[in-house]
């Protein structure tokens, strides 16, 4: 009985534990509540679906490139994200405030990106959506290069490179959005602060953009107030 009575209790403290309200995007079984755009499986017939759930994982094999997204619209969420290049170093990235599909280059939904990138994680790109950040011009470059379509400078450097774990090791990426501000952290470290956002909410989406990226968390828990 007293052995029952010390598993019941440290089953209560570790689901006490837990952030409440908390929405697993990702159940590690299957992509429901997703859906897919990829724009290749429109004329190609022997293009894959580049989205898969293998070992209790999301995997995002990279090509054909394009975009895993939710059904539904969220604001004002802190979303936890765990990650890993498990092969080659590549390129990714997670999409917050996501809307009009195939806005950018007939390829990229309406959107402020977080970059996942090897050695980038935490750099904003503007797809047709703007955000500002401190030091602007700094991180963005000349002002009058500024812009949120093709062939504009849409890249806001993150405040820095040195966060990420090596290659084949998890990552963990936090990302912030109150309102029209976002905050991101990876492995601890704030990596990014941006305000006056043209969007508030939006979908989120994760990219298929070159490299196989593995995913073993994807959750969202709704906030009140921005984490210093």
């Amino acid at each position: 009985m007293k052995h029952l009575f010390c598993i019941l209790l440290i089953t209560l403290t570790f689901f006490s534990c837990m952030p409440q309200n908390t929405i697993r995007l990702f159940n590690g079984d299957n992509l429901d509540n997703w859906h897919i755009d990829v724009p290749a499986m429109d004329s190609i017939p022997e293009a894959i679906n580049p989205f898969i759930v293998r070992n209790g994982m999301l995997v995002s094999l990279g090509n054909p490139q394009g975009h895993l997204i939710t059904d539904k619209d969220y604001q004002d969420f802190r979303l936890n994200i765990e990650y890993r290049f498990a092969g080659e170093p590549g390129n990714c990235g997670v999409l917050v405030f996501a809307s009009t599909p195939r806005a950018l280059y007939k390829m990229f939904p309406k959107s402020i990106e977080v970059q996942m990138m090897h050695e980038n994680a935490g750099d904003f790109w503007c797809i047709v959506e703007d955000i500002a950040v401190d030091n602007m011009e700094e991180r963005r470059g000349p002002r009058k290069d500024w812009g949120i379509t093709e062939g504009k400078e849409r890249r806001i450097k993150n405040l820095t490179d040195d966060s990420e774990n090596p290659i084949g090791e998890w990552n963990q990426m936090k990302i912030e959005c109150l309102k029209n501000e976002i905050k991101v952290w990876v492995n601890g470290d704030l990596v990014n602060h941006g305000y006056n956002a043209t969007a508030y909410r939006g979908q989120i989406a994760l990219q298929a953009e070159g490299a196989e990226v593995e995913f073993r968390k994807v959750e969202l828990s709704p906030i009140t107030e921005l984490s210093n």
